[in-house]
């Protein structure tokens, strides 16, 4: 789990080639972003940590594939995947108006338009429609993470208020 101070900006979901390389499914936009980062911290099992500095890389399909300091062969780099890739919340560059980071939302209150309380964030899932907003209360709720059920973000009041039925 990343820190409070970190935030995963993509994962090693793989290895490319047997000279080390790895594949990376990155969560920036646009998805080199990622390498412009001179280290990733690699979260592993087990509270596992390590560091990596990306020496180059490329788009390659839908993911990027990357070559990193010190991982000079496929078992080297085999040894990397599936591990979250995270970045010091500090090095992020602010976000624009209306826009937020996913970390930002992690712990916020989640109520509806209503002013129904529904529990709090507890995290994000990837999913091939849209991001979904994992909600935990007085039971788990998996929000849709898009405008028509988000109407609103407060990280000062730490609220964010949804569009959504609280018995769904």
């Amino acid at each position: 789990m990343p820190s409070q101070r970190e935030v995963v900006l993509g994962r090693v979901v793989g290895v490319f080639g047997v000279k080390g390389w790895v594949k990376v499914k990155s969560y920036t936009e646009p998805a080199e972003g990622l390498l412009g980062y001179a280290c990733w911290r690699l979260l592993g099992p087990g509270d596992r940590r390590a560091e990596a500095r990306p020496l180059e890389g490329r788009r390659h399909g839908s993911l990027l594939v990357a070559r990193l300091e010190g991982v000079a062969d496929r078992d080297a780099a085999a040894a990397l995947t599936h591990r979250d890739i995270a970045v010091p919340r500090a090095e992020l560059p602010p976000p624009g108006p209306g826009q937020f980071y996913w970390a930002d939302l992690e712990g916020l209150e989640v109520v509806t338009t209503e002013g129904v309380g529904l529990g709090r964030v507890d995290h994000f899932v990837e999913t091939p429609a849209n991001p979904v907003m994992v909600v935990r209360g007085e039971r788990e709720r998996w929000l849709p993470l898009v405008p028509r059920h988000v109407r609103s973000v407060d990280l000062d009041a730490g609220r964010v208020v949804v569009d959504w039925d609280p018995e769904f």
